[in-house]
């Protein structure tokens, strides 16, 4: 049995109290002093010893130390007595440990006294109840927010993903709770509205995951970043298409409401540059590289320097290698650009492959298509994986259901890219995986639609890379 020591007195040594009798444990004996009697309800007298005496005097203190105790806890409503109580314990036992209540923000130096700031917990428990913000376990674990509960709003990007394509690094769903009852997470289970999901992981990234589940449409590019970056190579554009590029990607930048930074490289024709260079203004950066060393660094400088969430290149350069790698390797968002008219799309297309990557993209296809204006258009090429991609299906079609936005499934029994070619203008969104920094030839003869993106060359790409 482990001895403790309750000294306590007022209203929250009261209430601590009759919170540890309420609290069952066998293995703890409680030696509980108070100045004056107090009436508590169901004292088990086998658990609970109490003295009554002033613990400020050492004579009296000194006595009840000579037991073994593991622990001093002290609630007390004077400071002066706190202090000397501190005092008189230290005297007797320099190394046992003292947990006080703090309500006058007292210093100390001891590291076997620690003070429970009582401020800074009615604060935490009071920010509990304010809404959009994540409620972090505070005495469970270390307390530092490696436990966390978040309430999945109506309009989540989370609502109705199943957990089994929830990536989960250095995190884990480890409880839902539902209609206040509790649901043990398994792979086939879909998050729903209103859901409560109980996680556990590392602090920096449950709050990353935090802003994920908290995620409604018309943010995009967030939460990838800020704003737009069209990068210029002008040894890889075809120097003739370069100021429909620029239009075309300036009619992307009004469209997604975020600052557009024009990063040109290798600049070669002074015409061309002066056209860049008036677009300057509030909301459109310009950025001339005439260096052309270490490209690929400065490359990804710029994304982390502008806090990029969208890269628009040309064809060309998302069909050169070392570009394209590049590209997957900043982990943002690429929008291809081809020769067509880009404000004169009304469709986002999007090919059902064997695997869920689709779903985990989801919530940003829907934001793109939001904001964009698209018809949303699914291509389910028939074959013998139709079960996970008819679970793929439920999701897009319970998404298009909250954030009222009508899609369209067309069954295909040949390959879509086909069909697809015959459209007259289109974008293509998928997913930016690593399959797809392949060089073409090796994916000449696969029959994987993702690694046959060039076959769709000639219209608008999307690639957003598989996150959250």
């Amino acid at each position: 049995m482990k001895k403790i020591l309750i000294i306590s007195d007022g209203i929250a040594g009261k209430h601590f109290l009759q919170r540890v009798i309420e609290t069952y444990t066998s293995e703890n004996i409680y030696y509980v002093v108070q100045a004056k009697p107090v009436e508590y309800e169901d004292v088990n007298p086998a658990r609970f010893k109490f003295y009554e005496f002033d613990p400020t005097s050492f004579y009296k203190l000194s006595n009840l130390l000579k037991m073994e105790f593991v622990q001093v806890m002290i609630a007390m409503d004077n400071q002066l007595d706190v202090e000397n109580t501190i005092k008189n314990i230290k005297l007797v036992k320099k190394q046992l440990r003292v947990i006080v209540l703090n309500k006058w923000d007292m210093k100390n130096e001891n590291s076997d006294v620690v003070m429970i700031n009582s401020h800074e917990l009615l604060a935490s428990r009071l920010i509990d109840y304010l809404p959009n913000v994540p409620v972090i376990a505070q005495n469970v674990g270390i307390g530092e927010g490696e436990i966390m509960e978040v309430l999945v709003p109506f309009g989540s990007s989370f609502v109705y993903r199943h957990i089994g394509v929830i990536e989960q690094k250095n995190w884990r769903i480890v409880a839902i709770y539902r209609n206040r009852k509790l649901l043990m997470p398994s792979r086939r289970r879909m998050i729903q509205p209103n859901d409560l999901l109980v996680l556990v992981g590392e602090p920096a990234v449950l709050k990353s995951v935090y802003r994920a589940i908290k995620r409604e449409l018309g943010q995009f590019p967030e939460p990838f970043g800020s704003n737009i970056f069209l990068y210029v190579d002008m040894n890889l554009v075809n120097l003739g298409t370069i100021q429909e590029l620029i239009r075309r990607a300036v009619f992307a930048h009004k469209k997604f409401k975020h600052d557009l930074i024009i990063k040109v490289v290798n600049p070669s024709n002074i015409e061309t540059i002066q056209y860049i260079k008036d677009l300057r203004d509030d909301n459109v950066i310009v950025n001339i590289e005439y260096k052309s060393t270490d490209l690929i660094n400065t490359f990804f400088n710029d994304i982390k320097l502008y806090h990029i969430g969208l890269i628009i290149v040309s064809s060309e350069m998302f069909a050169h290698y070392h570009m394209r790698k590049a590209l997957y390797e900043s982990h943002v968002p690429v929008l291809k650009l081809s020769d067509r008219s880009f404000s004169s799309v009304k469709d986002a297309s999007i090919i059902l492959s064997d695997n869920r990557d689709l779903e985990k993209i989801s919530a940003t296809i829907f934001d793109i298509s939001e904001q964009m204006g698209f018809n949303l258009e699914i291509y389910n090429y028939m074959n013998e994986h139709q079960e996970e991609k008819e679970q793929v299906i439920e999701h897009y079609y319970n998404l298009a259901t909250i954030f009222s936005k009508s899609i369209k499934v067309i069954k295909e029994n040949k390959n879509p890219i086909r069909t697809l070619r015959q459209k007259n203008n289109f974008v293509h969104i998928l997913p930016f995986t690593y399959k797809l920094t392949k060089r073409r030839a090796y994916s000449f003869l696969s029959t994987d639609s993702e690694k046959l993106y060039y076959k769709l060359d000639n219209y608008h790409q999307i690639f957003i890379p598989v996150q959250l």
